[in-house]
């Protein structure tokens, strides 16, 4: 959420950055709603104030014997009464529109975010890892895993598209990902492991950026709780509404829980295999800091992820993206891309943002400066370390043999029982 007061400082600067965004110039619009709401305030507390003297007037203007004065006070009293249900609905509803207004519109980016228009105008930053080289064609995920216990129709028959059915050493390797990934990022990064809810209400959703911009891409109940689309709703409004001490900073947070996307608008993309689910497990990252150390914070972050892909020996490259295709809430964004032998391409694994203060002032989330009475909004980033489908595919497909089995991943053999690679069920 932007804040008006400093679009009324600084209006070129804010539709600079829309500009970057690729959006039209917004600032005179908001400025000038603004200043008529604030008229509208100021007409009530001027009726109030008028009212109050008034009222006061009366009980002087009777104790001099001035009934006609009196009186006259009293009708004034009684017309400011009548006025202001209506002067006080005005600046509600003025307030409502800007609120309104500005809660549709994205985070500004960073200076050092390289502009474009899309994913093509993305910045590769590094590379990590040597591709292995087969001595047989490499498979696509889709392929190799339906006999390896990855059911896509049972799947579609219980609940329908884009829901998967793991059986046998394909569930327990679903589960020894997540569990790995957890591990690493607790034992050794120093995040705090949560187990949050993943229904929530719409206030966590709202203060996350979630809504109302992005309601058709995830489900509802009938009770008005959200499915949560990523723990990061969950972990990042555990702190909604609060006033934390400095010392408290950063806290940072964990969770592996299964998260729920409609993909409204992701139609007609990545429609076979398990890459976009409906219904997925993902381990989330989240850190809450002091400004200053938002930007350190967001490389410790982007580090903790690829720890995660170092460690399972698959190769990936870090893209800083593009004003074009950060999220709505990001102020600047890294992916992690690992590579696909089957396809033949990088596919996004982890998408690691800062959003600076767009959520905080959502959240209404601030901390106490150390010796000092002022208050400050906290810096909120998020990240995924990393998401356990698409690493199960990176694997599949990393790793397979001519025969349609899989190898297991060095690490990954503790967490499976001592088993060293997946065989086809037969």
């Amino acid at each position: 959420m932007h804040d008006i007061r400093l679009i009324r400082d600084n209006p070129e600067a804010f539709d600079a950055g829309l500009a970057r965004r690729g959006l039209e110039p917004l600032a005179a619009s908001l400025v000038a709603l603004d200043e008529e709401r604030r008229a509208a305030v100021t007409a009530v507390q001027v009726a109030q104030s008028r009212r109050n003297e008034a009222s006061k007037l009366i009980g002087a203007a009777m104790a001099k014997g001035d009934r006609e004065g009196a009186e006259a006070l009293k009708a004034e009293v009684a017309a400011l009464k009548e006025q202001m249900p209506a002067l006080e609905a005005r600046a509600d509803a003025l307030a409502g529109q800007l609120k309104a207004a500005l809660e549709i519109i994205p985070n500004l980016p960073g200076a050092d975010v390289p502009d474009g228009a899309g994913e093509e105008d993305n910045r590769v930053m590094s590379e990590w890892g040597e591709k292995r080289v087969f001595d047989f064609a490499p498979r696509e995920h889709a392929d190799i895993a339906p006999a390896l216990g990855m059911d896509f129709e049972t799947g579609a028959r219980l609940s329908g598209a884009r829901f998967t059915f793991l059986r046998g050493g394909m569930a327990r390797l679903h589960r020894a990902l997540g569990q790995f990934m957890l591990d690493v990022q607790t034992s050794e990064h120093g995040y705090a492991e949560c187990n949050p809810p993943v229904l929530v209400g719409e206030d966590a959703m709202y203060g996350t950026d979630k809504l109302p911009k992005f309601a058709e891409d995830s489900f509802c109940t009938t009770s008005g709780r959200w499915l949560i689309p990523t723990s990061e709703v969950s972990l990042t409004a555990s702190v909604m509404g609060e006033l934390l001490d400095e010392a408290a900073l950063p806290i940072r947070l964990t969770a592996l829980t299964l998260c729920f996307r409609s993909e409204a608008g992701a139609a007609g993309r990545d429609t076979r295999g398990f890459i976009r689910q409906h219904q997925f497990e993902k381990c989330e990252l989240v850190s809450i800091v002091r400004p200053e150390d938002s930007e350190a914070e967001h490389q410790r972050m982007v580090r903790a992820a690829e720890t995660i892909l170092e460690r399972l020996n698959l190769p990936y490259r870090k893209v800083l993206l593009c004003t074009g295709d950060m999220g709505f809430g990001a102020r600047k964004t890294y992916d992690l891309e690992v590579w696909l032998p089957g396809q033949g391409a990088y596919r996004e694994i982890s998408s690691c943002s800062n959003t600076g203060d767009f959520q905080a002032r959502r959240m209404n989330t601030r901390y106490r400066v150390a010796g000092e009475k002022k208050t400050e909004f906290v810096h909120t980033l998020n990240g995924s370390g990393l998401a356990v489908g698409r690493t199960l595919v990176a694997v599949l497909e990393n790793y397979q043999n001519a025969d349609g089995s899989v190898t297991m991943p060095e690490v990954l053999r503790p967490y499976m029982g001592g088993l060293t690679r997946l065989e086809p069920l037969g």
